[in-house]
């Protein structure tokens, strides 16, 4: 598949301060940047910059980041399924795992999450990708919002929903473990129904459940 990136850049205004909303960036620009501290649920944030560096430099592989001052207080990331998980099964060219979106303590409640996944789609090329995120309660700072998990599924609902996303039912082990757990996707405007088929047979392998 033609894996097409077109470049968009926005600057806002945020009750901490100014942001430049950037993407998909190279991994040169990534590691020309600093990681604010704060980026920690996946990794340490040194580490979770080499991670973002390795995914921009993927054919398929986006990066939409939230820089502020030269420091990275946010990023999306896309990028296709992994290897050992289910998704990946059904070898789909045109399907996008978003993968990650975490936003700096200092900058929450402020609507960047949103705006990162606003300025990802704005790519028309998005519209020819099934885009779809697996979301486990374990991933969420709970500890850090205060939240249960059922205010913070909620909360990640309402941000999905933002770019089109909607709930999809699956009988993966992972997402029926935990009732708070779910999956979304976005069907983008181009897709063809053999394309949906196979999206459709990686999502309930267990024919036995109805």
């Amino acid at each position: 598949m033609k894996h097409d990136k077109t470049y968009y850049e926005l600057i806002c205004k945020k009750p901490s301060g100014m942001l430049t909303l950037e993407g998909p960036v190279t991994s040169e620009r990534i590691l020309s940047l600093s990681m604010d501290e704060g980026l920690k649920a996946f990794r340490r944030p040194h580490e979770q910059q080499k991670a973002l560096a390795k995914i921009a430099a993927l054919p398929e592989g986006r990066i939409i980041l939230a820089v502020s001052e030269g420091i990275i207080i946010g990023y999306v990331t896309f990028l296709y399924p992994d290897p050992m998980e289910r998704w990946s099964q059904a070898n789909m060219d045109n399907l996008l795992e978003l993968g990650a979106i975490e936003v700096s303590p200092r900058f929450r409640k402020q609507h960047v999450g949103e705006d990162m996944l606003a300025l990802a789609f704005r790519d028309d090329a998005m519209d020819d990708y099934i885009v779809f995120t697996t979301e486990y309660y374990w991933h969420w700072d709970l500890k850090g919002t205060g939240l249960d998990v059922w205010d913070y599924r909620k909360i990640m609902e309402k941000v999905m929903a933002s770019i089109g996303l909607q709930w999809f039912a699956t009988d993966d082990p992972e997402i029926c473990s935990h009732p708070a757990n779910c999956m979304m996707a976005r069907i983008g405007s181009r897709i063809s129904l053999d394309s949906m088929e196979a999206f459709d047979r990686i999502r309930f392998q267990n024919r036995a459940m109805y």
